[in-house]
């Protein structure tokens, strides 16, 4: 038996393995979406099985194009998961197309914008995914003046619009206050984590407006730094414990489940019980909530839906659809699990 070659395998190669011709299996490779599904799936079985993978450079030369999305993603630690099931949602979305993930992590949060310089100066991918975006964030300006193909979870206050997806926190904070006030509660503290995102003050501003709606005595945490760590925030939840009766919140609402979890932990330690003495909702990303309350209320965002809704509009903006069609929002889902009183 000859030896096998130990040249990489080429399109030729899947051409041959496939009866199909080269120009079809280009095509097929780069976006096909005109081929039919069958076709799409034979070609990318014949190059999984050889493990042929494009010459990103050869690509360049001839296309101008990396077939390279690069994620810029923001290190923000108290999301549990959120990491995870970002890129599993975009790489559920770009399977089966010409395109590869690059992720671009900021090490410094003071110098957000060396991330997208380096991406824009090395031109090393053809759009870009923006997380934690602030009103007038300077990664976005830098994209958005040079052009190049972007896309945001979460909303800016620009006046020239770009591409984003985003939770609609306007409409969580909405759902939680009437939730709440159909459970008789009356004092709601809002204690959400400000992480300088547009996420956040869209949020204090649904909660605001909601409770004047109910007329409610609600609050907004104002000294965020209580909840910086779970320590800290286990230790405010002690002192909303010792808070005379009379006075003391009977609702909290709260954007980050570690966070939540800290509260909870903190009131627990001094005598008072979640769906007793208080209620609390928090917006839900994982399993992690329910397991360990099963009988709170929450409010859940989908992740892995998020990353590939991104990679979705993405993708759609380098191939030039029009901005004003690619500016979406996730609905958040309830999920009520308690009863009402």
């Amino acid at each position: 038996m000859p030896p096998r070659s130990t040249k990489p395998p080429t399109l030729k190669t899947i051409a041959e393995m496939t009866g199909l011709s080269l120009s079809t299996v280009s095509l097929s490779l780069r976006d096909g979406s005109n081929l039919k599904q069958s076709t799409r799936d034979k070609v990318a079985e014949a190059a999984r099985e050889i493990g042929y993978v494009p010459n990103r450079a050869g690509v360049r030369l001839r296309t101008g194009r990396s077939n390279v999305l690069a994620l810029v993603l923001s290190t923000d630690q108290k999301t549990l998961d959120y990491t995870q099931q970002l890129i599993q949602g975009i790489g559920s979305y770009i399977k089966n197309t010409q395109y590869h993930l690059s992720v671009v992590p900021e090490f410094d949060h003071t110098a957000q914008e060396e991330a997208v310089r380096y991406i824009l100066e090395n031109r090393v991918a053809d759009g870009v995914i923006i997380t934690h975006t602030s009103a007038r964030d300077p990664r976005v300006q830098m994209l958005m003046d040079a052009n190049f193909p972007i896309v945001t979870h979460g909303r800016t206050e620009f006046y020239t619009p770009h591409a984003y997806h985003d939770f609609n926190a306007e409409r969580y904070v909405e759902l939680a206050v009437d939730r709440l006030a159909s459970k008789g509660r009356q004092r709601i503290l809002l204690a959400a984590v400000d992480n300088g995102t547009t996420n956040f003050s869209n949020t204090v501003a649904g909660f605001n407006r909601s409770i004047v709606a109910h007329r409610l005595i609600g609050d907004v945490l104002e000294n965020v730094e209580v909840l910086d760590t779970p320590v800290e925030a286990r230790a405010f939840g002690r002192t909303l414990a010792q808070q005379p009766e009379v006075e003391r919140f009977d609702a909290i609402i709260c954007n980050n489940e570690l966070v939540a979890l800290s509260i909870i932990s903190g009131l627990e330690e001094m005598g008072i019980r979640l769906g007793e003495g208080y209620d609390l909702i928090c917006k839900q990303t994982t399993k992690i909530l329910p397991i360990l309350y099963p009988t709170i209320d929450t409010v859940s965002e989908n992740l892995f839906a998020a990353g590939s809704e991104l990679a979705k509009l993405l993708v759609a903006r380098i191939e030039g659809e029009a901005i004003e069609n690619l500016q979406t929002l996730h609905e958040p889902i309830t999920r009520w699990r308690s009863t009402c009183l």
